[in-house]
């Protein structure tokens, strides 16, 4: 049976209560011992619930699905090197946020919830409302004022209530708990459920490449919910015995807003406050990072590290990726111009794999400033 169990003073809760955080006010994790058969899975649709029984929902009828996940693997050329890019900017919404969204909205829905809140800076509001508006629950989403048009038509298309937040990205997290007093958290950063869904990640990888374990996987880090889940996946994966190592985790922050890139280096034990600059990669800029300790230790624990990429990185990354045919994100393009570093300065007998994290068409107006030779930040 799954518990949540607080971080700090290790209180457990059953996983039917409607909480997001401990009575302490620390962070939850889930604790919870996934089945893997596959033969079963390998019998079932592609998609992400094909590993029903490694996710911890309980009946088949509160799942909230759209069908997404096993996203397409491919093996491409980045700078003369080979590397496997996982394409999780085709999701529903168009960024990998639906994997954690489906099970956090599924969640909500066993609970028997009919309204949840949500902060962001613009993705993971997208996946939220969207599955949302599948399950037919009410949502309100808290985002900085300064988010992508695309991402706020997107998020209010959906039918959720948008609130604009003046300010910086904290801004905006500290609004929310506001409302999380009396509203459950859907949050893709202090919801443990979130990262059940983007633990298959790891899952889908590994399957696809014959149920094997890359070297290397190079990973975008604001909130860690990508990162974190990933490790969670391949963990899970490693303790049932279907892969033999965790891979190495290179984790890629901005230039202009690198508080754990900064904290790893420096072997700090806390996560230290930085100045927070613009960046094109706004999905990442995280000063705050409120797991942040356990986003170190997953670094640490597979001997890997963390790579800071300036802004003419990301925009020499995201006009190389589009001239081989993929449209993405900036955001998107951090973690494509940390993986050119770690090419860089790497061995290149090592299978690695990185990820597009979120679609091009969700930041036309950078796009349009970038080809009008504005935008890029110093």
């Amino acid at each position: 049976m799954a518990r949540l169990v607080c971080q700090s003073c290790k209180r457990t809760y059953a996983e039917d209560e409607a909480r997001w955080r401990c009575d302490c006010g620390s962070l939850l994790d889930l604790k919870f011992t996934p089945i893997f058969d596959l033969g079963k899975i390998a019998k079932r649709p592609p998609g992400m619930w094909r590993y029903r029984e490694a996710i911890p929902i309980k009946k088949d009828e509160d799942i909230v699905s759209f069908d997404e996940g096993f996203t397409p693997l491919s093996l491409v050329q980045v700078d003369g090197q080979s590397v496997y890019l996982k394409q999780d900017h085709l999701f529903p919404s168009g960024s990998y946020k639906d994997r954690g969204a489906s099970v956090l909205i599924s969640k909500v829905k066993e609970l028997g919830l009919k309204k949840v809140v949500e902060d962001s800076s613009g993705n993971a509001g997208c996946a939220v409302a969207a599955y949302s508006a599948r399950a037919g629950i009410d949502c309100e989403i808290y985002v900085p004022e300064n988010t992508s048009p695309g991402k706020l038509a997107q998020i209010r298309m959906y039918g959720a209530h948008l609130v604009l937040v003046p300010g910086s990205r904290e801004d905006t997290a500290h609004a929310v708990m506001q409302a999380a007093q009396n509203t459950y958290y859907a949050s893709h950063s202090w919801n443990p459920f979130f990262f059940q869904g983007t633990k298959t990640f790891a899952f889908e990888v590994c399957e696809q490449m014959g149920w094997k374990a890359p070297d290397v996987v190079v990973l975008p880090v604001g909130n860690g919910t990508l990162l974190l889940g990933a490790y969670l996946g391949f963990r899970e994966l490693l303790a049932a015995g279907i892969i033999d190592f965790l891979p190495r985790i290179i984790a890629v922050q901005s230039q202009n807003c690198a508080p754990l890139y900064r904290a790893f280096h420096e072997g700090l034990s806390e996560v230290p406050a930085v100045e927070k600059r613009d960046t094109l990669a706004e999905g990442i800029a995280i000063a705050e990072p409120v797991r942040g300790q356990q986003i170190l230790s997953a670094v640490r624990n597979t001997k890997g590290t963390f790579l800071a990429v300036s802004e003419h990185e990301i925009a020499a990354a995201l006009i190389l990726m589009a001239h081989m045919g993929f449209y993405i994100e900036p955001t998107a393009a951090a973690t494509i111009a940390g993986l050119r570093q770690y090419l860089n300065d790497h061995s290149v007998d090592d299978v690695i794999l990185s990820v597009l994290t979120g679609h091009g068409l969700k930041s036309t107006d950078k796009l349009m400033k970038m080809i009008n030779g504005e935008g890029v930040y110093s």
